[in-house]
């Protein structure tokens, strides 16, 4: 048992602790985000190496470099909300050509099952996450920049606003399938958020980042998954074994 241990933290923007403020028309940091609330309660280190904009090739990219420097024993890692996105500008301006995700979807779960099992060969643990849901209907409201005419040029190539969830919906699975084909922990934020009475007030007004108190409860569901299955990480544990 060691008295502290070390955590890395790799994602994007959701991690990063983004949120839209509406008071300031733009992006900005939270303070009280996720990880800040959890890391009070922790026993070690935290290091966020999550960035705004990142799919899971930018945040591979840097992974061993992190790990070099920051030694962790856990990677908690939420990728997917940027791989499954599109640029909607270049749908809306030539809707009737193919166009493809950020991240397609076989090479995200490779990538993702080999990250995993670099980690576990490295006897570092690896703990996923899921995917936040979206809020479709304001997220198309955002990504047409409210326009009638952006958006009509965007459904010709959608077809319906309620594919937007279904396609993120995809990768979530993705997550959750690898989580349990290579036997590694997950934490299940999307059912967090399904849980509660309408998960759509946890989003900021871009209907994919959560607001300050979405962040609660990721940082709740974060923290009863520690406690059941590594509460010897926390203060208050008793526990003391890492396994």
């Amino acid at each position: 048992m060691k008295d502290n241990y070390t955590f890395l933290i790799v994602g994007d923007s959701i991690s990063k602790g983004v949120i839209y403020n509406e008071d300031q028309g733009k992006y900005s940091l939270l303070d009280r985000n996720y990880v800040s609330l959890v890391q009070n309660s922790l026993k070690g280190m935290v290091y966020n190496a999550a960035k705004f904009g990142n799919t899971i090739k930018k945040g591979i990219e840097r992974l061993n470099r992190d790990v070099s420097k920051t030694c962790p024993d856990i990677v908690l890692i939420e990728f997917g909300g940027n791989d499954c996105d599109f640029d909607w500008m270049q749908i809306a301006s030539d809707p009737m050509a193919e166009h493809e995700p950020k991240t397609d979807f076989n090479v995200f779960g490779k990538m993702l099952t080999d990250t995993i099992i670099s980690l576990k060969n490295n006897n570092i643990i690896p703990v996923l996450m899921t995917l936040p849901p979206l809020d479709a209907d304001r997220y198309f409201k955002w990504i047409s920049k409210n326009s009638n005419e952006i958006g009509k040029s965007i459904l010709i190539w959608l077809g319906s606003v309620t594919k937007i969830y279904w396609w993120q919906e995809r990768y979530n699975s993705m997550i959750v399938n690898i989580a349990e084909e290579t036997r590694t922990r997950w934490i299940d934020v999307r059912g967090a958020f399904l849980k509660t009475p309408d998960f759509t007030q946890l989003l900021c007004i871009d209907g994919i980042h959560p607001n300050e108190d979405g962040h609660k409860v990721i940082a709740q569901k974060v923290t009863e998954y520690l406690r059941q299955n590594y509460n010897f990480l926390l203060k208050d544990s008793s526990a003391d074994t890492l396994s």
